[in-house]
């Protein structure tokens, strides 16, 4: 027999299999094995790559290498600035109206 407190944080929440399909490829870790094998986490994220934990069923995190990170906030062409990379972009030419929608202002009251 099963007894439930009636309070709502204490019940766990139905799984919606909510899965990012960008992230298939990675090892699937439920968080109590993922607390339970730490040590084997992160030597797969070392040796193997990113490795996904999930809670509930639903993808909550991704646990990557340190130089991997690294990696990740180094820009891949350094000295770009934003004007160069949208002066760039297939939609360059895109052309926008002049005026632009004008909402009513309100009174802050400050």
């Amino acid at each position: 027999m099963e007894l439930w407190v009636d309070e709502p944080w204490t019940r766990p929440k139905e799984p919606n299999r909510r899965r990012l399909a960008a992230l298939s490829g990675y090892h699937d870790w439920p968080l109590h094995d993922a607390k339970a094998q730490l040590s084997e986490l992160v030597r797969r994220a070392r040796e193997e790559g990113p490795q996904r934990i999930t809670v509930y069923d639903e993808d909550a995190v991704i646990v990557v290498s340190a130089a991997e990170f690294a990696r990740m906030l180094t820009p891949s062409r350094p000295g770009r600035s934003l004007h160069a990379l949208l002066s760039e972009s297939p939609l360059r030419d895109l052309a926008f109206g002049e005026e632009g929608e004008r909402s009513p202002v309100r009174d802050a009251g400050l």
